[in-house]
């Protein structure tokens, strides 16, 4: 008997049958996430738990066979951190859909893991409560991914990132062994930051089978402001202003690229002619909101924008917003997409974009650039024809040449979608000697025998 038989008849012994498949036709689906350019392998299985203890059966069978495992949630992530890898037990944890429970009185909600974000929100909204992290694909992302991957969100520069929504994880250990780390006070220092440490490790370190997130009261309705820029430069220092005096619930730009293509995808009356829009929203209240807006436009106009006000029509508001989050479906609909992640100090966002431009003119690839600008965090998406392969590999050098724009600017080469396998070398590269060794040495001291997740979120040259 083959080790991956053995962990199969291990599954067999705790899941249901139709919760394992080994169909080839099927198990395509499952290996890989949504990102492009990624490397993934083959499966052997897929098996889909719905409880932490048939999780903990199943890890307790890989790890004493030594069968890789790589945890999956809905697959919506974009950088390869979810991809099967040749052989290895991809655990799925989208049939791990229920809500524990909502304590009100202390402001936060347990939940399973594959839960998407958006049914997470409007669950606990019935309590009058909020969920603040929202990533542009809340609405097919779950919540065990974003907890692996820090998600961010448009909401982020205001209301910070999965981490801090974070109280306390239940996780699987790579041996099967099954714990509860943080807390449920809002404060707490016992020990260190495991919980912390969990966030982010893109399932390398554990699965995990509950979240205990930070709850909020329902924010008040924002106010949207919009500002029109010729030049993308000048849309990027007045961010740098912005953020010096205001803080905006969203901030959020899209330049030309951009605008093009979400124009041609789904009409919405944008100006295809500006250089880059800025889209922000304030939530303090009416007389607040107008006064941050009424500062926002001020700024945008000191910036050379030639137009900037506050949106009046709702309509138009939810619209300039969705329009915005369909970029990634709209550059998709284009052609074959590769999509980025870098964070610069804001003080560097105007260069850093002026540099992603000259990127592009070298490699003569397309690269629209938009993101979450009020925290320095950018997407820049290279797109060329379908089935160039020629195309495709200018876009992989220029994919790599963003990676050190960021990083002469003081950034960071990944700001919310992770290292997975895409950005190995990147991290190596980003990271000093010391800290390489000690990210190796806690990868040891969680999974001795490197089962969970191979290859993915560590610095490799």
């Amino acid at each position: 008997m083959t080790p991956e038989d053995a962990v199969l008849d291990a599954c067999a012994a705790a899941l249901n049958e139709h919760d394992i498949v080994t169909d080839p036709d099927r198990l395509p689906t499952y290996a890989r996430d949504r990102s492009t350019g990624s490397p993934a392998g083959e499966p052997c299985a897929v098996v889909f738990p719905r409880t932490t203890e048939q999780v903990a059966a199943i890890m307790t069978a890989a790890h004493a066979h030594r069968v890789p495992v790589v945890p999956r949630g809905a697959g919506s992530g974009l950088s390869g951190g979810s991809n099967a890898t040749d052989g290895a037990l991809v655990v799925c944890v989208e049939k791990m859909r229920t809500v524990l429970n909502v304590d009100a009185a202390n402001g936060y909600v347990e939940t399973q893991p594959g839960i998407f974000n958006t049914e997470l929100r409007e669950h606990v909204a019935q309590h009058r409560l909020w969920y603040a992290p929202d990533p542009a694909s809340k609405d097919f992302c779950s919540i065990g991914g974003n907890v692996n991957t820090n998600a961010g969100g448009l909401c982020c520069v205001k209301y910070g990132v999965t981490r801090d929504a974070v109280l306390g994880l239940e996780v699987v250990m790579a041996d099967g062994r099954i714990t509860r780390m943080g807390r449920r006070t809002i404060k707490g220092v016992a020990g260190y930051d495991l919980t912390g440490l969990m966030v982010g490790s893109e399932g390398t370190l554990g699965i995990v089978t509950m979240a205990r997130l930070r709850l909020r009261p329902l924010p008040l309705p924002p106010s949207t402001a919009v500002a029109v820029f010729a030049d993308i430069g000048d849309a990027g220092r007045a961010v740098s202003a912005i953020m010096q005096e205001l803080t905006p619930s969203m901030l959020e730009i899209m330049d030309n690229a951009s605008i093009k293509a979400v124009e041609g995808w789904q009409r919405m009356g944008l100006d295809t002619t500006a250089g880059a829009l800025l889209i922000a929203q304030f939530d303090s209240g009416a007389q607040a909101n107008a006064a941050d807006a009424s500062a926002f436009v001020r700024h945008c106009e000191a910036h050379n924008a030639h137009e900037a006000y506050l949106s009046e029509d709702p309509t138009e508001a939810q619209m300039l917003v969705m329009a915005r989050r369909l970029v990634i479906p709209a550059l998709e609909s284009t052609g074959d997409w590769l999509l980025d992640d870098v964070a610069v100090p804001r003080s560097a966002l105007a260069q850093a974009m002026l540099d992603i431009e000259v990127v592009a003119q070298r490699n003569d690839v397309i690269i629209a650039t938009f993101g979450h600008a009020g925290d320095g965090n950018l997407h820049p998406t290279i797109v060329t024809p379908r089935g160039d392969l020629d195309a495709a590999a200018r876009a992989m050098v220029a994919f790599n040449e963003i990676l050190e724009v960021a990083r002469v600017h003081g950034g960071t080469v990944t700001g919310e979608h992770g290292i997975g396998s895409l950005k190995n070398a990147a991290l190596f590269a980003e990271l000093d000697a010391v800290q390489r060794d000690l990210h190796t040495r806690i990868k040891a001291a969680f999974d001795p025998l490197g089962i969970l997740n191979p290859g993915k979120a560590l610095p490799r040259w």
